[in-house]
């Protein structure tokens, strides 16, 4: 029976047992999507990624990112980790600081790598896909109530709005906090009440009092990709940048933010968001962190499933 070789990190944390836990099989040819899936719900991290040759002359790895239950065209902390781990296990030049290309299905990610020596000590992808706004309403009562929150803990002035780079998510700012950590998510209301919306992924927010201009605190819950609570959200903190942006209070010029989340998980994480913003409208956006190495091992793939080609959401 086939083997093949994998590394798990965790990402955007510089220490295990921090960040989100990411699984990456750097040489995934001969896969199935079935088999991918499987392999994806056998691990039970947010995402697991499958690297492949690329398959344009821009392009330095293709790769498919899977969640327990879906395949995804774009997430930020598979982005991140997989360059990371690619740097460290040789798959591309040591350079100091270099810049590879992943193709993943909103199409080439650049994503930075920078090098201490021979170890990669920090990732930033930039996003292909600026922040858009997704057109929708949502009843502060509802959202209240899915949360089991009230709506008086919701933060005046920030309203609710979804944005997407890719995957879409509804940001919903909340006073502070002691708010933010007594969040219970109510499945069921979450089901007959957002499911079927085009942002039903949650990002719930608060800024930190202390650098109200540049650090926030969040939590990210999303039933529908097999997610019940995520600890660190690349994806997410890109398409945070379209929310912040729009903000009076956010400058012209570069903004830059750090993100902290996964803390009421026991696993914090650090997400720096970058993004330019020029003459009100975001023209780029970044997203980095740090990872760290935490096993390697090998999967022993049975026969009997019949080869399908690597194309998925490209």
């Amino acid at each position: 029976m086939p083997t093949y070789s994998y590394y798990t990190a965790d990402v955007f944390s510089d220490r295990i047992f921090g960040g989100n836990p990411l699984a990456v099989f750097p040489e995934a040819s001969g896969l199935t999507r079935t088999q991918m899936q499987k392999i994806a719900a056998e691990f039970n991290f947010s995402e697991t990624v499958f690297v492949f040759p690329p398959e344009t002359p821009q392009g330095t790895k293709k790769v498919r990112i899977f969640t327990p239950s879906t395949e995804l065209p774009f997430a930020g902390h598979p982005t991140v980790g997989t360059a990371y781990i690619l740097a460290l296990i040789g798959a591309i030049p040591p350079y100091q600081e270099t810049t590879i290309y992943l193709e993943e299905g909103v199409g080439l990610v650049p994503v930075k790598i920078i090098m201490e020596g021979e170890k990669p000590v920090y990732s930033e992808l930039k996003v292909a896909q600026l922040p858009e706004l997704v057109t929708d309403t949502y009843a502060l009562d509802d959202l209240a109530a899915i949360l089991s929150l009230s709506v008086a803990d919701f933060l005046p002035g920030y309203p609710p709005r979804a944005f997407s780079c890719g995957l879409p998510f509804l940001f919903i700012p909340v006073k502070n906090r002691d708010i933010l950590g007594k969040i219970k998510l109510n499945l069921t209301l979450w089901s007959s009440l957002l499911g079927q919306s085009p942002a039903n992924s949650l990002f719930v927010c608060c800024f930190d009092p202390e650098s109200p201009q540049s650090r926030l605190y969040g939590r990210m819950f999303a039933p529908s990709l097999g997610v019940m609570e995520d600890p660190a959200t690349g994806s997410a903190v890109a398409a945070l940048a379209g929310y912040l942006g729009a903000l009076e209070s956010s400058r012209e010029g570069m903004n830059q933010w750090t993100i902290i989340q996964g803390v009421e998980m026991g696993r914090p994480s650090n997400i720096q968001l970058k993004f330019q913003k020029n003459n009100q409208e975001i023209t780029e956006v970044s997203v980095g962190g740090a990872s760290v190495l935490v096993c390697q091992g090998k999967m022993i793939i049975p026969d009997g499933e019949t080869k399908s080609p690597t194309k998925g959401l490209l």
